[in-house]
């Protein structure tokens, strides 16, 4: 007998073009253990009736920031995997800046202890290869890192310890590291930026005489990231070997993926929610509770965007999740240069590509791959996550398309949630109803119902034993 039965839901398709259908999940011991059609007999201990409900498989966001253990009054691993789980996001990638930074065995496995003990989702998490240790690279790997992670731009002042084997401004260093790190398997994720170029263009935008507002893009125009995206195309085609460049912003960028692609070149590409929703203009009302690297950009960008998530040259969303305080956000305010960069957003992640699916710009099926398939395919979690089948992990999003939800900032659970000036107001279709993550529920008719440690940590199908 299973554990679960979730009858009378709509399940998400299997593939492209594929439409939801009506079935039945049995849940047993944290895993998918049959999809059984309508109608068919169902044994088990307890039933969740998801009546107007689309079941579809957890969500997964690749690219997050806890904050633990160096800033608790941003968040830790305990408030952020709540808001994950409030938001249906069943697994989290963490990045490695940390305090020191996530750049050696024994730092990542303390944060991997760390997350195990607090969090309510599960989660992935990054390590930097940036010191060129080939025994750090390989234990960290061998420890269960999910992928690597480098800055292409120099370390951030003041905060040294954070960013040390993360960032690598130096293209030698970033080729010595892509070497190591092809000898693990795993993929390399960079933050595409070329230093160079901020440092000419951050000087331009200071002199700028115009709003405040305006000078955050001034400072890293598009070039600035399409500059540093060719470079390491270069290097992995060179090295045929995988990379992911995160948070695809700029056209040119799109260009130089789309590019790459028809060479062959095994590069990935992700955007946010915030580059397609919004371009530089809302600084204007948000100021520095919008500023965010890479910057929000302009109408041409957000539109070249859309049209690489509908070819699939954008294989992933993420949020790029980055909580602070409304106090360091609110310093900042008529000087944005100095503004801390970063935005809460993990909560809204499914309803707001949910709302594209409602009101007709998407598939149900791609929005599915986006958030949830395609990631898991890309960091080897797939066919365990990112699937409805027998076998997959029960981790799941149950999304009710029948309400209209208004997001307020005021309500978020994550402990950045008063930041969230972007996404305030802005009205959705639908809501998350139910998210199950290794078969028990941790979200439930608003409420986390989870505890910490129910999340497990996730490694990659190469690495496990």
């Amino acid at each position: 007998m299973a554990d679960l039965a979730i009858v009378n839901g709509m399940l998400a398709p299997p593939g492209p073009g594929a439409e939801a259908e009506p079935g039945t999940l049995l849940l047993d011991g944290g895993r998918i253990e049959a999809v059984l059609s309508p109608g068919e007999a169902v044994a088990a201990d307890r039933i969740l009736d998801a009546s107007g409900l689309l079941v579809m498989p957890g969500a997964i966001d690749i690219h997050f920031h806890c904050r633990a253990p160096g800033f608790p009054e941003r968040g830790d691993f305990a408030s952020e995997s709540r808001a994950a789980a409030a938001g249906g996001v069943t697994t989290i990638f963490e990045m490695p800046i940390s305090k020191p930074c996530a750049s050696t065995t024994e730092v990542w496995r303390a944060r991997r202890d760390l997350a195990s003990r607090d969090a309510y989702v599960n989660i992935g998490i990054y390590a930097a290869p940036g010191r060129l240790d080939r025994a750090e690279i390989e234990g960290m790997a061998a420890a269960g890192a999910i992928a690597f992670k480098l800055f292409t731009t120099e370390t951030v002042r003041g905060r040294e310890d954070e960013f040390l084997g993360l960032s690598t401004p130096d293209l030698g260093d970033i080729f010595r590291a892509l070497e190591l790190v092809r000898e693990t398997g795993l993929r390399c994720t960079f933050h595409a930026e070329e230093q160079r170029l901020i440092d000419l263009f951050s000087g331009r935008a200071r002199a700028f005489d115009g709003p405040d507002h305006l000078r955050h893009l001034r400072s890293r125009p598009g070039v600035v990231e399409a500059a540093s995206a060719a470079q390491l195309v270069t290097l992995a085609e060179w090295l045929d070997t995988p990379i992911h460049l995160a948070h695809v912003s700029a056209r040119a960028t799109v260009d130089v993926v789309r590019a790459a692609r028809a060479r062959g070149v095994k590069v990935s590409a992700e955007t946010c929610p915030h580059y397609l929703h919004f371009t530089e203009e809302v600084l204007a009302e948000v100021g520095p509770f919008g500023k965010i690297n890479p910057p929000l950009r302009c109408e041409e960008d957000r539109e070249a965007l859309w049209e690489a998530v509908q070819e699939g040259v954008i294989d992933v969303i993420a949020t790029d999740h980055a909580p602070f305080t409304v106090a360091e956000k609110q310093a900042a305010w008529g000087d944005i240069l100095s503004a801390p960069p970063g935005h809460p957003g993990v909560e809204q992640l499914v309803p707001l590509m949910m709302n594209e699916v409602l009101s007709g710009r998407l598939e149900l099926s791609q929005v599915v791959n986006l958030i949830s398939t395609r990631p898991a395919q890309l960091f080897g979690l797939y066919p365990d996550k990112g699937v409805l089948r027998a076998g997959a992990d029960a981790d799941l999003t149950l999304y009710d398309p029948r309400p209209r939800t208004v997001i307020d900032r005021h309500k978020g659970f994550s402990r950045g949630a008063g930041c969230n000036w972007l996404y305030h107001g802005i009205e959705v279709q639908g809501e998350v109803a139910v998210t199950i993550v290794g078969g028990k529920t941790v979200f439930k008719d608003g409420d986390v119902q989870g505890s910490p440690g129910d999340g497990a940590i996730v490694r990659p199908r190469s690495q496990r034993q």
